[in-house]
């Protein structure tokens, strides 16, 4: 009997300690319950005066996994042409700000190079194997965000070598609809006149809520374009807000539309807008970025506040004037001002000088440069 009793006094025991343990376990990745979310996050662009593009995603990669979104749940597709540029005087690290905070560690990125493009998107939107990588695998009961960061015009927003027109993506997204591959979809979309994307096109019957960091008529701006070791600009001014908004908020508490208002606020330089089923904007933000309740804690490095942004058509000018600046080097000097000078006299042609940079940067003259162009003009 006594035998036992001191065997029934160590099962109490052991079970005592197992209630004890489960109701202190730190939440984790694993416990969350985000198994019906998904994201894609998108930077369009390539070259190093496209740098904030980048960090725009990879400083939203990490805060959707901080929030508890699966990686495998996470698809992203960017370049990756950023982090490892000889332009980049911090080798394989990205920043979204001065603090200097390196986003570029830990991001899985699922396509890269050539891969980016508007035809492998709507592949992986649409869950299409032939994508060749990570696609959703969402359907009637899951939840999806999807942010796209790059450049835009009226009715397109582009990749690298092609663009995507926004009754493409319209057709995309009433696919997913009515072949039931989500319950609820948001969309933030960072580019010049990225309203054009929506105004008029998306319906209220879709389950989808989007917003957009500029109307249909006006650019996008572009921030923190004045750190004393990078002439690029590190962060899109829309994107990193609503980024910023998600890190230090506790999204099971803050709704879509709370966060579109503050970000609307502090976007200041253009006009935010919303469209879709705007009754959406009641749910919670967590819903679609990660239930994990954390918000940024007294020991991370706090997110700064834009002070100077730049039109996003102004900004490679501005770079390229500042790189010069920088630049000791009297060759690599007077490259760039070769470049300025195409840029200045024939904008179309300048408008790509960061890979004319690259060109001179391998040996290429200007006049080279000069010869091939004036062949293919004829």
């Amino acid at each position: 009997m006594m035998i036992f009793s001191i065997f029934l006094i160590s099962i109490l025991h052991i079970l005592l300690v197992k209630c004890q343990l489960d109701t202190n376990v730190e939440v984790s990745d694993e416990t969350v319950s985000d198994n019906n979310k998904w994201a894609v996050l998108v930077a369009g662009s390539n070259g190093y005066f496209n740098y904030r593009h980048q960090a725009d995603v990879c400083h939203a990669y990490h805060v959707l996994r901080s929030k508890g979104i699966k990686p495998e749940h996470i698809i992203t597709m960017m370049y990756d042409d950023i982090a490892y540029n000889k332009m980049n005087p911090f080798r394989g690290k990205l920043f979204n700000d001065y603090n200097h905070k390196d986003w570029y560690k830990g991001v899985v990125i699922d396509y890269r190079g050539k891969k980016v493009n508007s035809k492998t998107f709507l592949k992986v939107l649409k869950g299409d194997k032939s994508a060749g990588g990570k696609v959703l695998k969402s359907g009637k009961n899951d939840d999806v965000f999807i942010y796209f960061t790059d450049h835009g015009a009226p009715g397109l927003i582009a990749f690298p070598d092609d663009e995507l027109y926004a009754k493409q993506f319209m057709s995309t997204l009433k696919y997913l609809h009515s072949h039931k591959r989500y319950s609820k979809l948001v969309i933030y979309i960072e580019a010049c006149e990225s309203g054009s994307m929506f105004q008029r096109i998306l319906p209220s019957n879709l389950n989808i809520y989007a917003t957009t960091a500029a109307s249909p008529t006006e650019s996008s701006y572009g921030t923190f374009c004045d750190d004393p070791k990078i002439s690029a600009c590190l962060a899109d001014l829309y994107s990193y807000d609503w980024i910023v908004d998600s890190q230090t908020h506790h999204l099971t508490q803050r709704t879509l539309d709370q966060q579109y208002k503050e970000v609307k606020r502090e976007t200041n330089l253009s006009h935010v807008q919303r469209y879709g089923d705007t009754k959406m904007g009641k749910l919670y933000v967590s819903e679609f970025q990660g239930s994990r309740d954390k918000a940024s804690t007294e020991n991370d490095e706090p997110p700064m506040k834009p002070k100077h942004s730049i039109a996003s058509r102004d900004i490679p000018l501005h770079s390229l004037h500042r790189q010069i600046m920088m630049t000791n080097n009297a060759e690599d000097k007077s490259l760039l001002m070769q470049i300025l000078g195409l840029k200045l006299k024939a904008p179309e042609v300048g408008g790509h000088f960061s890979t004319l940079y690259n060109y001179c940067a391998d040996g290429y003259t200007a006049e080279t440069i000069n010869e091939a162009i004036i062949k293919i003009c004829g």
